[in-house]
């Protein structure tokens, strides 16, 4: 695959988020592409396209913010359009952060103390994704969660964005 300039595939996702139209981009040998496709190819493979950079700064402001914080777009709009996200009212979206690792068990505080206390090295019933779901429907509980994908992730955390819908809306509810 040919590479192109970061900053042109770069601009054309920014607008495309920005007006919501299809941008085409040359490339050798194929004809036009749409950014579109130019964004969900660069985040099949992150570690070689402009994505690493662009996101590992990102997750330096994502550790300062909420847990669950509403924002007013898709971080990746190609995967939110395909999985039913539509740029109209009725529809949110939020980012989640979930802390990784194995899933841990209080300490018993009474009786005796077993030899193997069975605290850590618990595997999740759930995967971090359906967790970040969960914990986005508590936060909302006048919205249905439609979907979401994975964004992000540090040794630390693992960000994901889930797209809300209103049902009662009525811009929601004639396309229904």
């Amino acid at each position: 695959m040919p590479t192109h300039n970061i900053y042109q595939i770069f601009e054309a996702t920014i607008a495309v988020r920005k007006e919501g139209a299809r941008r085409h981009i040359e490339e050798p040998g194929r004809g036009l592409m749409s950014a579109y496709r130019y964004m969900s190819k660069a985040w099949k493979r992150t570690s070689t396209s402009y994505v690493k950079e662009l996101m590992r700064n990102n997750a330096i402001e994502w550790r300062g913010e909420p847990t669950i914080h509403r924002i007013e777009k898709p971080t990746r709009p190609d995967r939110a359009r395909r999985l039913g996200y539509r740029a109209k009212q009725g529809y949110v979206v939020a980012r989640v952060r979930i802390r990784k690792g194995g899933a841990r068990k209080p300490r018993p505080t009474s009786g005796r103390r077993q030899r193997a206390m069975g605290m850590v090295k618990y595997t999740r019933a759930k995967s971090l994704k359906q967790i970040a779901e969960g914990r986005v429907a508590r936060r909302f509980p006048n919205l249905k969660v439609l979907n979401s994908y994975w964004l992000w992730e540090d040794g630390k955390n693992a960000w994901f964005e889930t797209i809300l819908i209103d049902p009662n809306h009525p811009a929601v509810k004639c396309s229904l």
